[in-house]
């Protein structure tokens, strides 16, 4: 499972040219899931997200979770970040997970997520167009196979 995390000041997800969930200050969250993984893998991240530090202190350090800051997360199915670019040009989708195990995994994840901060989120295998302001920037990318087993 792959997460690009991003520090917002606010993010909208509009489908059908109309906003369909938004945040304030918070995490934009774009999620991919691949075949193997599992609810470990969905669990893993959800506490590396809650509990990620990555927003700034009194001290301009970043020290301070979402949770911490009572942030929001925006939570965004991708598929796309599995692209497999090696051959052509044309991107390959075959790493992703097939659209039923993905939207399960997606689900429990906003679920479990939902349990420690409020979540919003996109609608599984629709079109969405984000809008966002990226904080620093600071976008962070995990993957839960780089996890100590």
């Amino acid at each position: 499972m792959k997460l690009v995390c991003q520090r917002v000041k606010y993010a909208k997800c509009i489908i059908d040219e109309k906003i369909f969930s938004e945040i304030d200050e918070g995490l934009l969250i774009l999620v991919g899931i691949t075949h193997e993984d599992t609810y470990d893998d969905v669990t893993y991240l959800v506490k590396k997200c809650a509990n990620l530090r990555i927003f700034e202190d009194e001290n301009h350090k970043m020290n301070l979770s979402v949770k911490d800051i009572n942030g929001k997360i925006l939570s965004v199915s991708q598929f796309t970040l599995y692209a497999n670019t090696v051959k052509g040009n044309r991107p390959s989708f075959t790493n992703a997970a097939n659209p039923e195990k993905a939207s399960k995994l997606y689900d429990e994840f906003n679920r479990l997520l939902s349990l420690e901060i409020p979540v919003q989120t996109g609608v599984f295998g629709s079109f969405m167009q984000l809008e966002f302001i990226n904080d620093g920037p600071v976008t962070i990318i995990m993957d839960s196979n780089d996890r100590q087993k």
